[in-house]
Protein backbone atom coordinates (compact mmCIF):
# COMPACT_ATOMS: atom_id res chain seq x y z
CA UNK A 1 0.00 0.00 0.00
CA UNK A 2 1.61 3.36 -0.96
CA UNK A 3 1.43 6.38 1.31
CA UNK A 4 -1.70 7.81 -0.29
CA UNK A 5 -3.89 5.07 -0.19
CA UNK A 6 -2.22 4.58 3.20
CA UNK A 7 -3.14 7.63 4.62
CA UNK A 8 -6.80 7.16 2.82
CA UNK A 9 -7.01 3.88 4.23
CA UNK A 10 -6.27 5.24 8.05
CA UNK A 11 -8.73 8.28 7.27
CA UNK A 12 -11.24 6.85 6.31
CA UNK A 13 -11.30 4.14 9.15
CA UNK A 14 -11.37 7.18 11.46
CA UNK A 15 -14.02 9.64 10.14
CA UNK A 16 -16.31 5.85 10.13
CA UNK A 17 -15.07 5.30 13.94
CA UNK A 18 -16.10 8.24 15.13
CA UNK A 19 -19.07 9.28 12.85
CA UNK A 20 -20.58 6.36 13.95
CA UNK A 21 -19.87 6.62 17.59
CA UNK A 22 -16.70 4.84 18.49
CA UNK A 23 -16.56 2.79 21.10
CA UNK A 24 -18.36 -0.97 20.99
CA UNK A 25 -21.71 -2.28 21.76
CA UNK A 26 -23.38 -3.64 24.71
CA UNK A 27 -23.11 -7.49 24.73
CA UNK A 28 -26.90 -7.69 26.60
CA UNK A 29 -26.40 -11.22 27.77
CA UNK A 30 -23.43 -10.76 29.64
CA UNK A 31 -24.60 -9.06 32.39
CA UNK A 32 -27.82 -11.05 32.62
CA UNK A 33 -26.66 -13.94 32.41
CA UNK A 34 -25.80 -16.08 35.40
CA UNK A 35 -21.82 -18.08 35.07
CA UNK A 36 -21.91 -20.93 37.47
CA UNK A 37 -19.90 -20.69 40.50
CA UNK A 38 -19.38 -22.38 43.97
CA UNK A 39 -22.18 -24.28 45.15
CA UNK A 40 -25.79 -22.74 44.37
CA UNK A 41 -24.38 -18.70 44.53
CA UNK A 42 -23.56 -17.68 40.71
CA UNK A 43 -21.62 -14.44 39.51
CA UNK A 44 -22.91 -11.44 38.16
CA UNK A 45 -20.51 -9.39 36.20
CA UNK A 46 -21.05 -5.88 33.90
CA UNK A 47 -20.27 -5.03 30.86
CA UNK A 48 -16.49 -4.50 30.53
CA UNK A 49 -16.50 -7.06 33.61
CA UNK A 50 -15.04 -4.56 36.51
CA UNK A 51 -18.13 -5.01 38.12
CA UNK A 52 -18.81 -8.45 39.69
CA UNK A 53 -20.13 -10.48 42.41
CA UNK A 54 -21.07 -13.64 43.94
CA UNK A 55 -25.24 -13.93 44.22
CA UNK A 56 -27.40 -15.81 45.97
CA UNK A 57 -29.98 -15.46 43.28
CA UNK A 58 -30.60 -14.20 40.00
CA UNK A 59 -34.39 -13.97 39.59
CA UNK A 60 -36.46 -13.02 36.37
CA UNK A 61 -40.19 -12.15 36.59
CA UNK A 62 -42.52 -12.42 34.67
CA UNK A 63 -44.70 -9.24 35.33
CA UNK A 64 -45.24 -6.43 38.14
CA UNK A 65 -47.10 -9.26 40.21
CA UNK A 66 -44.31 -11.19 40.36
CA UNK A 67 -42.06 -8.46 41.01
CA UNK A 68 -44.64 -7.37 43.91
CA UNK A 69 -44.96 -10.89 45.53
CA UNK A 70 -41.01 -11.08 45.15
CA UNK A 71 -40.68 -7.99 47.33
CA UNK A 72 -43.21 -8.35 49.66
CA UNK A 73 -42.00 -12.16 50.48
CA UNK A 74 -38.24 -11.46 50.81
CA UNK A 75 -36.17 -9.20 53.32
CA UNK A 76 -33.01 -9.76 51.26
CA UNK A 77 -31.26 -6.88 49.54
CA UNK A 78 -32.62 -6.78 46.01
CA UNK A 79 -30.58 -4.91 43.37
CA UNK A 80 -31.98 -4.85 39.73
CA UNK A 81 -29.97 -4.57 36.54
CA UNK A 82 -30.48 -4.20 33.28
CA UNK A 83 -27.92 -4.16 30.18
CA UNK A 84 -25.29 -4.00 33.27
CA UNK A 85 -23.51 -1.45 31.01
CA UNK A 86 -22.78 0.88 34.02
CA UNK A 87 -19.38 0.72 35.36
CA UNK A 88 -19.93 2.02 38.64
CA UNK A 89 -21.06 -0.51 41.66
CA UNK A 90 -24.91 -0.15 41.39
CA UNK A 91 -25.47 -3.43 40.86
CA UNK A 92 -23.54 -5.72 43.30
CA UNK A 93 -25.25 -7.80 46.06
CA UNK A 94 -24.18 -10.86 47.49
CA UNK A 95 -28.39 -11.28 48.15
CA UNK A 96 -30.53 -10.89 44.99
CA UNK A 97 -30.57 -9.43 41.26
CA UNK A 98 -33.53 -8.85 39.75
CA UNK A 99 -33.93 -8.81 36.13
CA UNK A 100 -36.25 -7.06 33.87
CA UNK A 101 -35.60 -8.93 30.49
CA UNK A 102 -39.01 -10.46 30.65
CA UNK A 103 -40.66 -7.03 31.82
CA UNK A 104 -40.77 -5.88 28.26
CA UNK A 105 -42.04 -4.65 25.45
CA UNK A 106 -44.03 -1.23 24.68
CA UNK A 107 -47.63 -1.60 25.71
CA UNK A 108 -49.79 1.25 24.51
CA UNK A 109 -49.21 4.40 22.02
CA UNK A 110 -51.06 7.63 21.43
CA UNK A 111 -50.77 9.50 18.54
CA UNK A 112 -53.25 12.33 19.88
CA UNK A 113 -50.58 12.86 22.80
CA UNK A 114 -47.56 11.49 21.37
CA UNK A 115 -46.96 9.37 24.38
CA UNK A 116 -45.79 5.50 24.46
CA UNK A 117 -46.09 3.33 27.43
CA UNK A 118 -43.38 0.64 27.91
CA UNK A 119 -42.02 -1.70 30.07
CA UNK A 120 -39.08 -1.40 31.93
CA UNK A 121 -36.74 -3.91 30.60
CA UNK A 122 -37.39 -2.87 27.07
CA UNK A 123 -33.70 -2.23 25.76
CA UNK A 124 -33.78 1.10 23.72
CA UNK A 125 -32.93 -1.09 20.49
CA UNK A 126 -36.22 -2.99 20.52
CA UNK A 127 -37.64 0.05 21.50
CA UNK A 128 -36.85 2.39 18.61
CA UNK A 129 -37.86 -0.41 16.10
CA UNK A 130 -41.42 -0.61 17.68
CA UNK A 131 -42.03 2.69 17.74
CA UNK A 132 -40.38 3.13 14.02
CA UNK A 133 -42.77 0.30 13.16
CA UNK A 134 -45.24 2.83 14.30
CA UNK A 135 -44.08 5.98 12.22
CA UNK A 136 -42.81 7.35 15.83
CA UNK A 137 -39.58 7.81 17.77
CA UNK A 138 -37.92 8.92 20.61
CA UNK A 139 -36.78 12.48 20.55
CA UNK A 140 -33.41 11.81 21.27
CA UNK A 141 -31.09 8.70 22.27
CA UNK A 142 -27.50 7.82 23.34
CA UNK A 143 -24.77 6.74 21.58
CA UNK A 144 -25.42 2.84 22.57
CA UNK A 145 -28.86 1.52 22.77
CA UNK A 146 -28.52 -2.21 24.65
CA UNK A 147 -29.83 -0.60 27.73
CA UNK A 148 -33.13 -1.10 29.44
CA UNK A 149 -35.57 1.83 29.41
CA UNK A 150 -35.78 2.11 33.34
CA UNK A 151 -31.51 1.28 33.32
CA UNK A 152 -31.09 4.53 31.08
CA UNK A 153 -33.57 6.84 32.49
CA UNK A 154 -32.43 5.64 36.81
CA UNK A 155 -28.75 6.75 35.49
CA UNK A 156 -29.85 10.13 33.33
CA UNK A 157 -28.07 8.36 30.21
CA UNK A 158 -28.63 11.08 27.09
CA UNK A 159 -27.48 11.67 23.66
CA UNK A 160 -26.32 15.30 22.34
CA UNK A 161 -27.98 18.42 21.64
CA UNK A 162 -28.04 21.98 22.53
CA UNK A 163 -31.75 21.82 22.39
CA UNK A 164 -32.62 18.16 23.73
CA UNK A 165 -32.57 16.65 26.80
CA UNK A 166 -31.74 13.87 28.23
CA UNK A 167 -34.06 10.74 28.13
CA UNK A 168 -35.97 10.81 31.90
CA UNK A 169 -36.84 14.41 30.73
CA UNK A 170 -39.35 12.93 28.31
CA UNK A 171 -40.88 10.61 31.20
CA UNK A 172 -44.56 11.74 32.02
CA UNK A 173 -45.64 9.12 34.59
CA UNK A 174 -43.97 6.11 36.20
CA UNK A 175 -45.15 2.61 38.04
CA UNK A 176 -43.07 1.71 40.47
CA UNK A 177 -42.96 -1.54 43.16
CA UNK A 178 -41.53 -0.09 46.65
CA UNK A 179 -39.40 -2.53 48.92
CA UNK A 180 -42.42 -3.29 50.59
CA UNK A 181 -44.06 -4.74 47.96
CA UNK A 182 -46.72 -2.14 46.95
CA UNK A 183 -47.49 -1.31 43.71
CA UNK A 184 -47.22 3.13 43.09
CA UNK A 185 -48.05 5.11 39.90
CA UNK A 186 -47.35 8.70 39.49
CA UNK A 187 -50.62 9.52 38.03
CA UNK A 188 -52.45 9.38 40.82
CA UNK A 189 -53.00 12.41 42.63
CA UNK A 190 -51.38 11.42 46.21
CA UNK A 191 -48.05 9.99 44.78
CA UNK A 192 -47.62 12.71 42.12
CA UNK A 193 -44.84 14.16 43.42
CA UNK A 194 -42.47 11.06 43.25
CA UNK A 195 -41.80 11.32 39.49
CA UNK A 196 -38.98 13.63 39.75
CA UNK A 197 -37.07 12.21 42.52
CA UNK A 198 -37.82 8.78 40.23
CA UNK A 199 -36.97 10.10 36.51
CA UNK A 200 -33.58 9.55 37.74
CA UNK A 201 -33.18 7.44 41.13
CA UNK A 202 -30.41 4.66 40.64
CA UNK A 203 -33.02 1.84 41.91
CA UNK A 204 -32.81 3.12 45.46
CA UNK A 205 -37.03 3.97 45.31
CA UNK A 206 -38.19 1.28 43.74
CA UNK A 207 -38.37 -1.13 41.22
CA UNK A 208 -39.67 0.78 38.12
CA UNK A 209 -41.93 -1.71 36.24
CA UNK A 210 -43.76 0.91 33.32
CA UNK A 211 -42.89 4.35 32.08
CA UNK A 212 -44.97 7.01 29.65
CA UNK A 213 -42.61 8.32 27.41
CA UNK A 214 -43.28 11.51 25.03
CA UNK A 215 -42.30 10.87 21.64
CA UNK A 216 -42.40 11.84 18.07
CA UNK A 217 -43.00 11.71 14.65
CA UNK A 218 -40.30 9.07 13.12
CA UNK A 219 -37.93 11.22 11.57
CA UNK A 220 -34.85 10.62 9.18
CA UNK A 221 -31.08 12.61 9.89
CA UNK A 222 -28.46 13.70 7.99
CA UNK A 223 -25.09 13.41 9.47
CA UNK A 224 -21.83 15.14 8.11
CA UNK A 225 -18.64 13.98 9.95
CA UNK A 226 -15.27 16.05 9.37
CA UNK A 227 -12.03 16.92 10.57
CA UNK A 228 -10.49 19.83 12.34
CA UNK A 229 -7.72 20.92 14.33
CA UNK A 230 -8.85 20.75 17.84
CA UNK A 231 -8.17 24.20 19.11
CA UNK A 232 -10.09 25.43 15.73
CA UNK A 233 -13.10 23.42 16.68
CA UNK A 234 -13.00 24.19 20.10
CA UNK A 235 -13.83 28.16 19.01
CA UNK A 236 -16.17 27.23 17.09
CA UNK A 237 -18.15 24.72 18.87
CA UNK A 238 -20.64 26.47 20.91
CA UNK A 239 -21.98 27.99 17.47
CA UNK A 240 -22.05 24.68 16.32
CA UNK A 241 -24.12 23.09 18.82
CA UNK A 242 -26.44 26.27 17.84
CA UNK A 243 -26.66 25.82 14.84
CA UNK A 244 -27.53 22.18 14.42
CA UNK A 245 -29.63 19.50 15.96
CA UNK A 246 -27.49 17.37 17.08
CA UNK A 247 -23.31 17.99 17.58
CA UNK A 248 -20.51 16.19 19.34
CA UNK A 249 -17.05 15.63 18.79
CA UNK A 250 -14.46 13.41 19.32
CA UNK A 251 -10.88 14.59 19.90
CA UNK A 252 -8.41 11.63 18.81
CA UNK A 253 -5.18 11.88 21.05
CA UNK A 254 -1.89 12.82 20.26
CA UNK A 255 -3.18 13.54 16.73
CA UNK A 256 -4.54 17.33 17.54
CA UNK A 257 -7.47 16.54 15.42
CA UNK A 258 -10.48 16.07 16.22
CA UNK A 259 -14.16 14.62 14.64
CA UNK A 260 -16.99 17.11 14.74
CA UNK A 261 -20.26 15.26 13.46
CA UNK A 262 -23.64 16.56 13.38
CA UNK A 263 -26.95 15.19 12.64
CA UNK A 264 -29.81 17.37 10.95
CA UNK A 265 -33.34 16.37 10.21
CA UNK A 266 -33.37 15.13 6.44
CA UNK A 267 -36.63 15.64 4.86
CA UNK A 268 -35.10 13.90 1.31
CA UNK A 269 -36.10 10.46 1.66
CA UNK A 270 -33.18 9.21 0.58
CA UNK A 271 -31.28 6.81 2.28
CA UNK A 272 -27.20 6.77 2.45
CA UNK A 273 -25.42 4.97 5.50
CA UNK A 274 -22.21 3.40 4.39
CA UNK A 275 -20.56 0.57 6.38
CA UNK A 276 -18.90 1.53 9.89
CA UNK A 277 -14.79 0.64 10.26
CA UNK A 278 -14.97 1.21 13.84
CA UNK A 279 -12.77 -1.37 15.06
CA UNK A 280 -10.82 -1.10 12.68
CA UNK A 281 -10.16 2.80 13.47
CA UNK A 282 -9.26 1.53 17.04
CA UNK A 283 -7.06 -0.85 16.25
CA UNK A 284 -5.15 1.68 14.02
CA UNK A 285 -4.90 4.05 16.74
CA UNK A 286 -3.99 1.47 19.11
CA UNK A 287 -1.41 0.07 17.17
CA UNK A 288 -0.12 3.83 16.70
CA UNK A 289 -0.03 4.25 20.56
CA UNK A 290 1.74 1.02 20.92
CA UNK A 291 4.65 1.61 17.59
CA UNK A 292 5.61 5.00 19.00
CA UNK A 293 3.74 5.36 22.66
CA UNK A 294 7.26 6.46 23.84
CA UNK A 295 7.31 9.01 21.62
CA UNK A 296 4.73 11.62 21.87
CA UNK A 297 5.96 13.73 19.22
CA UNK A 298 6.82 11.40 16.67
CA UNK A 299 3.41 9.57 17.16
CA UNK A 300 1.57 13.21 16.71
CA UNK A 301 4.19 13.86 13.33
CA UNK A 302 3.06 10.54 11.62
CA UNK A 303 -0.92 10.90 13.13
CA UNK A 304 -0.96 14.17 11.05
CA UNK A 305 0.59 12.74 7.78
CA UNK A 306 -1.89 10.18 8.18
CA UNK A 307 -4.87 12.27 8.39
CA UNK A 308 -5.99 13.72 5.02
CA UNK A 309 -8.07 16.79 6.46
CA UNK A 310 -9.90 16.94 2.93
CA UNK A 311 -12.51 14.58 3.76
CA UNK A 312 -15.96 14.71 4.82
CA UNK A 313 -18.39 11.63 5.33
CA UNK A 314 -22.24 11.84 5.08
CA UNK A 315 -25.18 9.42 5.94
CA UNK A 316 -29.07 9.71 5.91
CA UNK A 317 -31.12 7.11 8.11
CA UNK A 318 -33.65 7.28 10.76
CA UNK A 319 -33.00 8.46 13.61
CA UNK A 320 -32.30 5.71 15.57
CA UNK A 321 -29.70 3.92 13.04
CA UNK A 322 -27.24 6.93 12.81
CA UNK A 323 -27.85 8.64 16.88
CA UNK A 324 -27.03 4.90 18.44
CA UNK A 325 -23.98 2.44 17.14
CA UNK A 326 -23.17 -1.04 17.65
CA UNK A 327 -19.70 -0.48 19.43
CA UNK A 328 -18.19 -4.07 20.16
CA UNK A 329 -14.71 -3.34 21.49
CA UNK A 330 -14.94 -2.91 25.43
CA UNK A 331 -14.02 -0.22 27.67
CA UNK A 332 -14.61 1.71 31.30
CA UNK A 333 -15.42 4.76 31.10
CA UNK A 334 -15.66 8.58 32.93
CA UNK A 335 -17.98 10.94 32.50
CA UNK A 336 -18.63 14.56 33.88
CA UNK A 337 -21.12 17.25 32.77
CA UNK A 338 -19.87 20.63 33.40
CA UNK A 339 -22.13 24.23 33.14
CA UNK A 340 -22.37 24.86 29.56
CA UNK A 341 -20.58 28.22 29.97
CA UNK A 342 -17.42 26.02 31.06
CA UNK A 343 -17.44 23.27 28.49
CA UNK A 344 -14.74 24.41 26.51
CA UNK A 345 -12.36 25.38 29.37
CA UNK A 346 -12.92 22.32 30.79
CA UNK A 347 -12.29 20.16 27.87
CA UNK A 348 -8.62 21.70 27.20
CA UNK A 349 -7.53 20.90 30.83
CA UNK A 350 -9.27 17.05 30.01
CA UNK A 351 -7.26 16.82 26.90
CA UNK A 352 -3.75 18.48 28.30
CA UNK A 353 -4.10 16.34 31.21
CA UNK A 354 -4.72 13.04 29.25
CA UNK A 355 -1.70 13.82 26.76
CA UNK A 356 0.44 13.51 30.00
CA UNK A 357 -0.02 9.64 29.51
CA UNK A 358 1.23 7.96 26.66
CA UNK A 359 -0.80 4.70 26.73
CA UNK A 360 -3.77 6.59 25.83
CA UNK A 361 -5.39 6.13 22.53
CA UNK A 362 -9.17 6.32 22.81
CA UNK A 363 -10.92 8.90 21.71
CA UNK A 364 -12.33 11.74 24.31
CA UNK A 365 -16.08 12.47 23.92
CA UNK A 366 -17.59 15.94 24.12
CA UNK A 367 -21.64 16.77 23.87
CA UNK A 368 -24.50 19.29 24.89
CA UNK A 369 -27.48 18.58 26.43
CA UNK A 370 -30.23 20.71 27.88
CA UNK A 371 -31.84 21.16 31.50
CA UNK A 372 -33.92 19.40 33.47
CA UNK A 373 -36.10 19.02 36.69
CA UNK A 374 -35.09 15.58 37.93
CA UNK A 375 -33.51 16.00 41.25
CA UNK A 376 -30.74 13.43 40.87
CA UNK A 377 -30.16 14.67 37.14
CA UNK A 378 -26.95 15.83 36.35
CA UNK A 379 -28.20 18.42 33.91
CA UNK A 380 -31.06 19.69 36.89
CA UNK A 381 -31.74 23.02 36.04
CA UNK A 382 -28.38 23.70 34.61
CA UNK A 383 -27.24 23.54 30.77
CA UNK A 384 -24.27 21.38 30.72
CA UNK A 385 -21.66 19.73 28.60
CA UNK A 386 -20.45 16.65 28.87
CA UNK A 387 -17.16 15.22 28.95
CA UNK A 388 -16.38 11.31 28.75
CA UNK A 389 -12.88 9.71 28.87
CA UNK A 390 -11.87 6.38 28.22
CA UNK A 391 -9.36 3.77 27.90
CA UNK A 392 -9.66 -0.09 26.49
CA UNK A 393 -11.29 -3.10 29.11
CA UNK A 394 -7.84 -4.82 30.50
CA UNK A 395 -5.86 -1.48 30.12
CA UNK A 396 -5.46 0.37 33.65
CA UNK A 397 -7.63 3.11 33.67
CA UNK A 398 -7.89 4.31 37.42
CA UNK A 399 -5.92 7.31 36.00
CA UNK A 400 -9.81 8.22 34.48
CA UNK A 401 -11.07 9.40 37.61
CA UNK A 402 -7.49 10.19 39.93
CA UNK A 403 -6.09 12.39 37.27
CA UNK A 404 -9.12 13.94 35.52
CA UNK A 405 -11.83 14.02 38.80
CA UNK A 406 -9.75 16.93 39.93
CA UNK A 407 -10.43 19.11 36.67
CA UNK A 408 -13.83 18.32 36.35
CA UNK A 409 -14.60 19.03 40.29
CA UNK A 410 -12.69 22.13 39.68
CA UNK A 411 -15.53 23.10 36.96
CA UNK A 412 -18.53 21.49 39.36
CA UNK A 413 -18.94 18.91 36.97
CA UNK A 414 -21.84 16.18 37.87
CA UNK A 415 -20.68 13.05 37.23
CA UNK A 416 -22.76 10.35 35.29
CA UNK A 417 -24.35 7.93 37.38
CA UNK A 418 -23.00 4.87 35.68
CA UNK A 419 -19.51 6.22 34.71
CA UNK A 420 -16.88 5.75 36.69
CA UNK A 421 -15.90 9.05 39.38
CA UNK A 422 -14.42 9.97 43.10
CA UNK A 423 -17.50 11.80 43.93
CA UNK A 424 -18.90 11.37 47.16
CA UNK A 425 -21.76 12.52 49.57
CA UNK A 426 -20.29 15.69 50.52
CA UNK A 427 -19.81 16.81 46.84
CA UNK A 428 -23.55 15.59 45.78
CA UNK A 429 -24.91 18.07 48.58
CA UNK A 430 -23.21 20.68 47.19
CA UNK A 431 -23.86 19.83 43.12
CA UNK A 432 -27.62 18.81 43.95
CA UNK A 433 -30.33 21.63 45.56
CA UNK A 434 -32.52 18.75 46.08
CA UNK A 435 -29.94 16.13 47.70
CA UNK A 436 -31.75 16.00 50.70
CA UNK A 437 -34.99 15.82 49.64
CA UNK A 438 -34.11 12.87 47.77
CA UNK A 439 -32.27 11.29 50.89
CA UNK A 440 -35.29 11.95 52.98
CA UNK A 441 -37.96 10.62 50.03
CA UNK A 442 -35.55 7.56 49.97
CA UNK A 443 -35.57 7.07 53.92
CA UNK A 444 -39.50 7.16 53.51
CA UNK A 445 -39.84 4.62 50.58
CA UNK A 446 -37.13 1.84 51.86
CA UNK A 447 -35.94 2.71 55.58
CA UNK A 448 -34.52 -0.14 55.90
CA UNK A 449 -32.52 0.00 52.90
CA UNK A 450 -33.65 -3.26 51.08
CA UNK A 451 -32.76 -1.65 48.17
CA UNK A 452 -29.19 -0.74 48.69
CA UNK A 453 -25.77 -2.04 48.60
CA UNK A 454 -22.71 -1.24 49.43
CA UNK A 455 -21.79 1.21 47.05
CA UNK A 456 -25.45 3.24 47.20
CA UNK A 457 -25.30 3.03 51.20
CA UNK A 458 -21.50 4.59 50.43
CA UNK A 459 -23.13 7.43 47.87
CA UNK A 460 -25.86 8.48 50.19
CA UNK A 461 -24.54 8.38 53.33
CA UNK A 462 -26.08 5.23 54.89
CA UNK A 463 -24.31 3.16 57.94
CA UNK A 464 -23.90 -0.28 56.93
Amino acid sequence: MNARNARRHVLKLGMSAVGAGLLGQSNILRASTPIPGNGRQMIWRNWSGIQSCQVESLLTPADEAAIAKLLHGTTNIVRCVGSGHSFTGLVPTQATILSLDKVSGLITHDKGGMTASVRAGTRLAQLSRQLDALGLALPNLPDIDAQSFAGAISTATHGTGAGLQALHAGVRSIRMVTAKGDVIDTRNAEHAGLLDPLRVSLGSLGVLTEMTTDVVPAFKLHRRVWLKPVEELLEVAPQLALEHRHFEFYYLPFTGFAAAITHDIDATGVTHHPDSADENMLRDLRRLRDWLGKSPDLRRWVARKLIDVDQTETAVDQSWKLLSTPRPMLFNESECHIPREAGIACVREVIQKLEQRNEVFFPLEFRFVKADTAWLSPFYQRDSCSIAVHAAAGEPYAYLVNEIAPIFRKYQGRPHWGKLHAHGPRDFKTLYPRWQDFLEVRQQLDPQGRLLNPYLRQLFGVPA
